[in-house]
C-alpha cells in the first residue's frame, strides 16, 4: 500500500531553526548594546541562575510532550491490533449462521475491511478520510443489519449471544480508533514549547555578549538544530499519518487479515 506524506513538519523544523538562531543573534546583540553603554552589565549577561532556570523549564517541557507523544504512538499502534482482533474473531464466528447468509456476511466483512484500510490510506487528507469513514459505517449497519436477520432465522438462540456480541465489539473499536486519532494535547502546548525555544535561544545569544566572537558558532549552530530536530520527531509522532514516523506498518497485520478472508 502506497501512503501520502506532508512535508510540513520537516518545513515547520526548518523554520524553528533559522528563527532559534535569529533570537540568538538579537539577543547578542542586544546583550552587547548594554555591555557598551555600561560595563556593569557585562555581570548580567553571563550564565546565571535565571538563565539556568528557563534552560531546566524547557527541558522539563520537551520531556513532558515527547514522552505524551510516544505514548499516544504506542497506544494507536495497540488499537490497530485490537480491531485486527475483533474484526477477525467476528470473521470467524460468521460459520455459525447458515450458509447463504455467511457468504454474503463474509463478503461484506472483505468490502468493510478494505474501507477501513482506505480511511487511514487516505490521510492527511482528511475530507476524503472522512469520506471513507461513511462509507465504512454504511457498511457496518448493512452488516449489523444482516447478522441479527441470519441470527433470528437460526434454530439455536446461542448464535445470536456468541455472533452478535463479537459484531458489536468490532464496531465500537472503530470509534476507539477515531477518537484516538483525533486525541492531542491542546495547541497551547505547542504554541509554548516553541515560545521557550525561541526564548531560549534568545538568553543564549545574550549571554554570549561577552565573547568577541564574530557570526554563530558551531555550538549555537547545534543548539538550535538539536532542539529544531527534537521538535520535530514530537510533532511526527503526534500525528503519525502525516510525516515520516508513522504507524503504517502496524496496518500490515489488518492487511493479512484481508489476505487470510479470500
Amino acid at each position: 500500500m502506497s501512503y501520502t506524506y506532508t512535508p510540513m513538519p520537516i518545513i515547520a523544523a526548518i523554520i524553528l531553526f533559522l528563527c532559534m538562531l535569529l533570537f540568538q543573534e538579537i539577543g547578542r546583540r542586544i546583550g552587547i548594546r548594554r555591555i557598551s553603554k555600561s560595563p556593569k552589565e557585562a555581570g548580567a549577561a553571563s550564565t546565571g541562575m535565571m538563565e539556568s532556570a528557563i534552560f531546566a523549564l524547557f527541558g522539563l517541557l520537551v520531556a513532558f510532550t515527547f514522552s505524551g507523544a510516544a505514548t499516544r504512538f504506542d497506544d494507536r499502534r495497540h488499537l490497530i491490533a485490537e480491531e485486527a482482533n475483533a474484526i477477525g474473531t467476528a470473521y470467524l464466528r460468521l460459520d455459525l449462521v447458515a450458509p447463504d447468509a455467511r457468504s454474503e456476511l463474509r463478503e461484506l466483512f472483505r468490502q468493510y475491511l478494505d474501507s477501513r484500510l482506505e480511511v487511514y490510506k487516505k490521510l492527511p487528507d482528511i475530507e476524503a478520510a472522512q469520506k471513507e469513514w461513511a462509507a465504512a459505517v454504511v457498511l457496518q449497519n448493512e452488516i449489523w443489519t444482516r447478522a441479527v436477520a441470519a441470527c433470528t432465522m437460526q434454530a439455536h438462540p446461542a448464535t445470536c449471544v456468541v455472533l452478535l456480541p463479537a459484531m458489536n465489539a468490532m464496531i465500537d473499536i472503530t470509534t476507539t480508533r477515531k477518537m484516538s486519532t483525533m486525541m492531542h494535547p491542546p495547541w497551547i502546548i505547542f504554541a509554548l514549547l516553541v515560545s521557550f525555544a525561541l526564548g531560549c535561544s534568545f538568553v543564549g545569544g545574550y549571554g554570549m555578549a561577552k565573547s568577541d566572537q564574530r557570526g554563530w558558532s558551531s555550538q549555537q549552530i547545534l543548539f538550535a538544530a538539536m532542539v529544531a530536530a527534537t521538535v520535530y520527531v514530537i510533532f511526527d509522532i503526534e500525528y503519525p499519518r502525516f510525516g515520516m514516523i508513522r504507524v503504517d506498518a502496524a496496518d500490515q497485520v489488518l492487511i493479512e487479515l484481508r489476505e487470510s478472508m479470500q
